[in-house]
């Protein structure tokens, strides 16, 4: 075992990721089996708007989770967009999709959740391409799946820690960049949000400007580490929780239902920046107690979440099977939702001022 990996093995993060992280996933399978609807999915087929294929958007579309979410997708009908960082790693996904499904309807998009910049170039190139394309500008579907467990504070060009901005800000300035054309579909839309069975660790949120700029966990003392493990699931959290006041804000005014999905644990590449002896033997330890799934399996929350009825809005699935579950009593919190809302508002209004409004949209 190297010098990195035995520092991260002493700190107190790793022990909360590997206690605290695995009572969170059993009370989240506890939950299933006392209380968690287990009938089959009531999925519904997308609607053809238009009398075209849906178009759907889905970040962080690369691999994992993203990868599977896309290629499921494109089989159920959507023309599905792929957004991520690497303009390689889009091309040779879509090539691997339109190997296995020849007919699937595919575009690909460059975009970083970590940039303003970024976020605002895709807006307008996905809008300049939806115009160019249908006769109704719209899209039916996104799907926030992009996100990362970073191993260190590192600030955005935005100001911003990365892995909050990553996570949730970024997700956030997207969300409302696209929900016009959301709204514009002439059949119900729907905004699919990844969460995690690890913002039930969160024990009080902090919604001041600070917190969401990640400068509070950025605050170390001297020979104190990144909080990664509390970073994460504090993203987790604000991203349930704006799931939660989307629904509250669009759901009864609009045909946009916005629903939270959380697959479990899934093998994917989210912790590429720990050190390599240890996520393998987390999921080693995960795949013996059969709580580990493959990308393939692990996309069933995403899916469920993605064609369930528009009446489920609000509502939170997990682990896939079509079974929704309660969240935290702390996410339901009406109002500290709104003050999430308006100082995240707050945070994307200042950035839309630094660097140019986005327009009429």
């Amino acid at each position: 075992m190297d010098r990195e990996a035995l520092r991260m093995l002493c700190s107190p993060q790793f022990w909360r990721m590997a206690v605290l992280w695995a009572l969170s996933l059993l009370h989240s399978y506890l939950l299933v089996f006392h209380c968690g609807r287990a009938d089959a999915p009531r999925r519904r087929r997308p609607r053809p708007a238009e009398g075209r294929c849906p178009i759907c958007v889905v970040t962080g579309a690369t691999s994992g989770l993203g990868r599977a979410a896309a290629a499921a997708l494109a089989r159920e009908g959507y023309h599905v967009v792929l957004a991520g960082r690497s303009t390689q790693l889009l091309y040779e996904t879509v090539q691997e999709i339109q190997r296995q499904q020849p007919d699937a309807h595919l575009k690909e998009f460059q975009v970083d959740l970590a940039s303003f910049k970024s976020i605002k170039k895709f807006g307008s190139s996905l809008k300049q391409w939806v115009h160019e394309k249908n006769v109704e500008p719209s899209i039916q579907l996104l799907v926030n799946n992009a996100g990362i467990l970073a191993k260190s504070h590192r600030i955005t060009e935005d100001g911003l820690d990365e892995m909050i901005q990553t996570n949730y800000i970024g997700p956030f300035m997207l969300t409302n960049i696209l929900l016009p054309l959301l709204k514009n579909s002439s059949v119900p839309s729907r905004v699919v949000n990844l969460t995690s069975f690890t913002h039930r660790c969160v024990s009080g949120l902090d919604v001041c400007e600070d917190a969401l700029r990640g400068m509070k966990f950025g605050r170390c003392s001297i020979g104190e580490s990144y909080p990664l493990a509390s970073t994460y699931e504090y993203t987790k959290l604000c991203m349930l929780m704006f799931s939660y006041e989307l629904h509250r804000q669009l759901h009864m005014s609009s045909g946009v239902s916005v629903i939270a999905a959380d697959p479990g644990v899934v093998e994917t590449k989210i912790m590429r920046e720990l050190p390599e002896c240890l996520s393998w033997f987390a999921f080693l330890a995960l795949r013996s107690l059969k709580l580990l799934q493959e990308p393939d399996t692990g996309v069933g929350a995403v899916l469920d979440a993605a064609l369930a009825l528009p009446e489920e809005s609000g509502k939170y699935f997990f682990g896939g099977k079509g079974r929704t579950i309660r969240s935290s009593r702390l996410s339901y919190d009406a109002e500290v939702a709104k003050k999430l809302w308006a100082e995240s508002s707050a945070v994307f209004k200042e950035l839309q001022l630094r660097g140019g409004d986005f327009g009429d949209s």
